[in-house]
């Protein structure tokens, strides 16, 4: 299946730090988001009128974080945590001529060689594929952090 073969590499690349590679998946205009809850149920449901955990309307706002983690220039990314994730229970939802909306779980253990600690993320994962001439890109990322008693930090490469 080829969206469960793009998620899996998503996750690989962002294991690997090969971030470059990463980007090349999203599209310039994907919606990159991870919406805060309001309830005990209820998450955030507009990511430009409510409080989100991370949220960039484009491709550039990402490409400005890595380069800011690679440069050395994010302090709260100065040892970055090694990270593992899992992908599971992938799922197509919709599908037309070019596209697919993608449901999916997901884990993150990451260990934090500054504490010598581990933490575990887990959620659902919300994509929208969308074929270009090389292939499929990642048009939307909607990632629901169901532990999201946060840690001190949460970036791109732990969700």
């Amino acid at each position: 299946m080829q969206a469960t073969e793009l998620l899996v590499r998503e996750a690989a690349l962002l294991d690997n730090r090969e971030w470059d590679q990463w980007l090349a998946l999203l599209a310039p205009d994907i919606e990159y988001w991870v919406p805060t809850w309001k309830s005990e149920d209820e998450p955030t449901a507009d990511p430009k009128r409510e409080l989100s955990l991370i949220y960039y309307a484009s491709r550039a706002g990402l490409e400005d974080r890595v380069w800011r983690v690679k440069s050395g220039r994010a302090v709260s990314s100065m040892v970055l945590p090694r990270t593992q994730h899992a992908i599971t229970n992938v799922r197509i939802l919709s599908a037309q001529e070019g596209s697919m909306s993608v449901a999916s779980n997901w884990t993150t253990h990451q260990f934090l060689p500054k504490d010598r600690s581990v933490e575990v993320l887990f959620g659902r994962y919300e994509h929208v594929l969308r074929r270009d001439d090389d292939g499929w890109l990642i048009a939307r990322r909607k990632t629901l952090l169901l532990n999201d008693y946060l840690p001190a930090r949460l970036d791109f490469y732990s969700l």
